[in-house]
């Protein structure tokens, strides 16, 4: 099967550039971005709560990366059945039992919490539970943007939806640190928070279209539907190098989120609050960066914002082990925080656009293996933080990313040039 760019007539003309908010006038991607600010805020509250936690029972840079290890694992397993869930049941029954898990995970915890039998197993088990549960939420989410807002639009939704995942990683992070230094409230008013939050975007989800596939969809088994999303990608190579990109940059450079609780105390002298604002400060470069892209992710502009915002990361990434103190860690990690969302939300605008939409869910379910990376590398990158050093391997991490980008670059200039040239995404 050929890509959906290769089939459109080379002479067509589309804008380079779009209004920014322009699916926020489609009323169904509208419900789809509130109900996913709710999650994300939730999500990201509790990211820092969970941290912190973490770090607290555990007291080491390898306790913090068996949390994120935690995530990985079971993610990895979990996501390829999520992309064939996406695209053969209904997207907003998915979306619902998804946040079912998350709310009844984060109520564990703050009761654990409250009642004073958490233990360190316990992040690890609903890690695991949150895992699942976004393995698939994310493809059932992707899939039902696709089709609301039509092929064209897709990478200013996933740009808009990027920008709302960075205003919660601007509120949440200020939120939880606030929260854990009141005693009264504490990293159990976290929890509950977030569960709260995710419950409201249940009642948000009825709201939704059904989603429902194709009727020809579910007619094989799991694992050949998945079968034949990998020989898609195979077959439609730019897809594929995009999907690897994001795989080994995500993996290698993202697991820095995992040892900012450790760096914020330990390296910085900051207590939760400084820990809570480093956090949040790298979420404004993205905010913004978000806001300069939205309407400019169409042509050439995109592959461009992807390839720089992909090096860019390592390069901050760099910069921010370096700091020699909190004032400019806070500059970097406002760099690394712009860098990495921009090329997050790039790779998935032009694999999803490059895809045909009856394999968005699995494309999204094997772009998020990264992430399912991202966590299992976490632990061994701890324990070598313990063993050379938190500011080195961070600094590691980074240059890793820089090769990575390199090499990606140089796999896929042809492609590149060729859908940037056409103005096609």
């Amino acid at each position: 099967m050929s890509s959906p760019a290769a089939q459109k007539p080379a002479g067509r003309q589309r804008r380079e550039k779009a209004d920014t908010f322009e699916t926020l006038r489609i009323a169904a991607y509208r419900r789809l971005f509130i109900i996913g600010a709710y999650g994300f805020l939730a999500t990201q509250s509790q990211v820092i709560a969970r941290g912190w936690l973490a770090n607290d029972l555990s007291d080491s840079n390898a306790g913090l990366g068996g949390v994120f290890m935690a995530f990985g694992i079971p993610m990895l397993i979990a996501t390829p059945i999520g992309g064939v869930a996406a695209d053969r049941y209904p997207r907003r029954t998915i979306l619902i039992v998804a946040f079912a898990l998350l709310v009844s995970s984060s109520l564990w915890i703050g009761l654990g919490v409250t009642f004073e039998f958490v233990e360190y197993w316990m992040l690890l088990a609903t890690s695991a539970i949150q895992a699942i549960a976004f393995s698939f939420l994310v493809p059932a989410r992707m899939a039902l943007t696709g089709e609301v807002v039509g092929r064209e639009l897709i990478p200013n939704a996933i740009v808009l939806g990027q920008m709302s995942m960075n205003s919660a990683r601007v509120i949440g992070p200020a939120m939880a640190g606030v929260f854990i230094g009141v005693s009264w409230i504490g990293v159990s008013g976290v929890y509950y928070v977030a569960a709260a939050l995710s419950g409201v975007s249940i009642f948000g989800c009825l709201r939704l279209p059904e989603g429902r596939p194709p009727p020809s969809a579910g007619d094989r088994s799991i694992r050949s539907e998945f079968g034949d999303g990998l020989s898609y990608v195979w077959r439609e190579r730019h897809v594929g190098l995009l999907l690897i990109s994001s795989f080994f940059v995500v993996m290698i450079g993202f697991p820095y989120l995992a040892f900012m609780p450790r760096f914020a105390t330990e390296e910085l002298g900051v207590g939760s609050s400084g820990y809570g604002f480093l956090a949040a400060i790298s979420a404004v470069g993205a905010v913004i960066l978000s806001m300069a892209i939205a309407g400019r992710a169409k042509g050439a502009a995109a592959w461009r914002i992807q390839a720089v915002s992909g090096v860019a990361f390592g390069v901050s990434l760099v910069a921010f082990a370096v700091s020699p103190n909190y004032i400019t860690a806070l500059v970097a990690v406002t760099a690394v925080g712009a860098a990495s969302s921009g090329f997050t939300a790039m790779n998935n605008s032009l694999a999803l656009a490059l895809s045909e939409i009856e394999y968005h869910g699995r494309v999204q379910s094997l772009m998020m293996l990264s992430f399912s990376g991202f966590g299992m590398a976490a632990l061994p990158l701890g324990v070598l933080a313990d063993q050379i050093g938190l500011r080195e391997s961070i600094a590691l991490m980074g240059i890793v990313v820089i090769i990575a980008m390199a090499l990606y670059l140089m796999a896929s200039s042809r492609a590149r040039q060729r859908f940037g040239e056409a103005g096609l995404i």
